[in-house]
């Protein structure tokens, strides 16, 4: 057996199915092999992990990262969807165009750069960046990109230090943010860390449930759905085992939360999750992590170990037997798998096509078993929620909507970042703690693109929960907050943003597979002064035909908003059309 061959059979032996390992057996050969996957892998990796080479063949077309072909042997990758674009990006991609002689989508004649563009890639509040291989170079300048180049010339990937903007009124979240070592257990535990999960461990699980219950803590992936009343749902004696899984997908544009916690504060989720695993009664815990974050994913398995060394997870975690074990998971680069039931799909080694709804998780979920799908904030709640009790963390907040909440700012404010405040907290102080506007503020975005603008009156005022965004007929969603001056041009925003998810469908429902790409070339029409009344209407149209029709909310995520841009702002869309 190959080196290779004995890597790909490890990482298989991590999982309860090995045809799990598929993705990450995808991702070793892409490193291993100079940057792409060849056609003479698939069946070499289908036969040691036991499944159809069609199945490998439809897996690495299905995602973004995987390259089928040999890329140069630094590969730049520069987001360029809303916020970077509000940043400047297509400056830095033209400069990168003009100093490397070629265009994006090509590779230098030596070999050594390929130039493409990518979705976004969660770091909306220090754009632009530019992904080189698996590494991000931040808060990017034509002077910085030069810089880069010339080290990446002689061979070295440069070190730099990224000015951040972040601050903290609850201290619960972003605690740690900013303490030297805060990655380390030895600091975690100096600080009060796993002292909550040593509590737990004297209560009984159903203890905890109903103190979660009554805390009242909501999802903060986007939906707001109660945690622990979707706790409540697991089925029970199935003789199936239970699973925890931590969705760390971080997909949406806007939205730059959870990596914080990942990447600054580690052992915050681990304790987390080992609460709620114990909670749940699994023996296993997945975080699945966007591939884009490599190297976070790298720290939490530093972090896994330093807690497994510990006892704290791993073998007898819990007492009497009972283990823990929490596995890292990359993902490669599908929006879609933010969805709980793609995300699913994804970790058993599939293409990240959301799955028909009922059966939910709870019931049926990875491997068939009941399954809780929580997002990495949401999870990062809970040691303080056993820690000070349900009544302590109702303190924060308002009624409906307790606890705190990590809002990522980015657009035209003077500084973009990350800001923890208790849900409740108006628009306008998140706002300021950023700096305040660039100019003078046109429409808002507050809870990750895929949510229904604001303009700037509608705005005014706004209190950031889940009932009162509602009520001004948004959603709070993930707390990604788009802040557009009166330099924005609205109908390029919403080309830009339909010509995301029009490259992130699935491609599994018609009205969104279809839809998106209809609505894109109608908005390239309008946008280039080539379209008519007609066709803004006819978008419209499109718009509220794809609600309420797709298995996923994808085709909900941008048939809302596009509809909203055109709707709000239609004298914009109409200068552009000539009847």
């Amino acid at each position: 057996m190959t080196e290779l061959q004995t890597m790909i059979c490890a990482l298989a032996d991590r999982y309860p199915d090995r045809r799990s390992a598929l993705l990450p057996a995808l991702h070793l050969v892409q490193r291993l092999d100079g940057g792409y996957i060849s056609d003479n892998r698939l069946a070499e990796i289908a036969a040691l992990l036991k499944m159809p080479v069609s199945t490998v063949f439809g897996v690495r077309s299905y995602y973004t990262m995987y390259n089928r072909a040999p890329v140069g042997k630094w590969h730049l990758q520069v987001d360029t969807n809303i916020p970077a674009m509000l940043a400047g990006a297509e400056s830095i991609v033209a400069h990168l165009e003009k100093k490397l002689g070629i265009a994006v989508g090509q590779t230098t004649p030596d070999g050594l750069f390929t130039l493409s563009t990518v979705e976004d890639l969660a770091s909306c509040g220090t754009c632009p960046v530019i992904q080189v291989n698996e590494r991000y170079y931040e808060n990017m300048t034509p002077a910085k990109t030069d810089k880069l180049l010339a080290s990446l010339k002689k061979g070295t990937m440069p070190e730099w230090e990224v000015e951040t903007h972040w601050a903290s009124t609850c201290n619960i979240l972003l605690r740690r943010r900013g303490t030297p070592g805060a990655r380390e257990i030895a600091t975690y535990k100096a600080d009060g860390g796993y002292s909550a999960l040593a509590k737990a461990l004297t209560m009984t699980p159903g203890e905890i449930l109903t103190e979660v219950k009554n805390s009242g803590v909501r999802g903060r992936g986007g939906a707001g759905f109660p945690m622990g009343l979707k706790w409540s749902f697991l089925a029970k004696n199935t003789g199936k085992p239970t699973y925890l899984v931590c969705n760390a997908d971080e997909g949406e544009p806007g939205t730059f939360k959870d990596r914080q916690i990942m990447e600054f504060d580690p052992h915050l989720l681990i304790e987390g999750m080992a609460i709620s695993g114990y909670a749940i009664e699994a023996r296993t815990g997945f975080i699945y992590i966007r591939g884009e974050f490599a190297w976070i994913a790298e720290i939490l398995e530093t972090a896994i170990a330093e807690a497994r060394k510990e006892g704290l997870i791993g073998p007898n975690a819990f007492g009497n037997g009972k283990d823990f074990e929490i596995i890292v998971h990359l993902g490669a680069g599908a929006y879609v798998c933010g969805e709980e039931t793609a995300l699913i799909e994804s970790i058993e080694g599939k293409r990240g096509n959301p799955r028909l709804k009922p059966p939910f998780p709870a019931g049926v979920g990875l491997y068939g078993s009941p399954t809780i799908v929580n997002n990495v904030e949401t999870l990062a709640n809970v040691p303080y929620i056993i820690e000070h009790g349900a009544d302590e963390y109702r303190r924060i907040g308002a009624n409906n909507n307790f606890g705190p909440k990590i809002f990522g700012v980015s657009g035209h404010v003077q500084r973009p970042g990350v800001y923890e405040y208790p849900l409740g907290t108006t628009l306008e102080t998140i706002i300021e703690a950023a700096g305040g506007v660039v100019g003078r503020l046109k429409a808002v975005i507050v809870g990750g693109l895929s949510v229904p603008s604001l303009t700037a009156e509608e705005a005014s005022g706004l209190v950031l929960n889940y009932d009162e965004c509602l009520k001004r007929g948004t959603m709070l969603g993930s707390g990604g907050i788009i802040v557009m001056n009166d330099t924005t041009r609205i109908p390029e925003i919403a080309l830009r943003a339909i010509r995301f998810y029009a490259h992130e469908s699935c491609g599994q429902c018609t009205p969104c597979r279809q839809g998106s790409h209809s609505i894109e070339a109608l908005l390239t029409r309008i946008v280039a002064g080539k379209g008519s009344l007609a066709d803004i209407d006819k978008v419209l149209d499109l718009c509220q035909t794809i609600k309420g029709t797709t298995l996923c909310p994808t085709g909900e995520a941008f048939a809302t908003p596009i509809g909203t841009f055109v709707t709000k702002f239609r004298p914009e869309f109409e200068a552009l059309v000539s009847c």
